[in-house]
């Protein structure tokens, strides 16, 4: 299973540059594999990613914006998405990984379980 992350090379938006450097960033530092997927550089990515993001997902105007983040071809969301389950930490979930022994989020899921 390979994370992938839509993200854009070159946009403008410093938002957005912000967004995708937090989510490589956690990735990263939590070893968790991942792909980068440039919608700038790569007409064919920004296609695909624009035909998978759900219909429910996708914003009312316009196309979704980087960055997407997708577990292989299954939808896991948006920033605003990734940044709400690692406050509930969730993230591996929200992956749709297994998260590993001693992390955060398997501990809360062992309490959770004992309850």
């Amino acid at each position: 299973m390979v994370i992938k992350v839509y993200i854009a090379s070159s946009s403008g938006s410093t938002s957005i540059k912000k967004q995708q450097q937090d989510v490589k960033g956690f990735l990263a530092a939590n070893k968790i594999e991942f792909e980068e997927c440039d919608i700038a550089a790569n007409e064919g990515n920004r296609k695909w990613m624009r035909e998978n993001v759900p219909e429910e997902s996708r914003p009312a105007t316009g196309n979704p914006l980087p960055p997407q983040i997708f577990n292989e071809s299954k939808y896991c969301g948006n920033y605003e998405a990734f940044f709400d389950a690692r406050e509930d930490n969730a993230v591996y979930a929200f992956l749709g990984l297994t998260a590993p022994p001693g992390s955060k989020e398997a501990e809360a899921l062992a309490k959770k379980a004992q309850q």
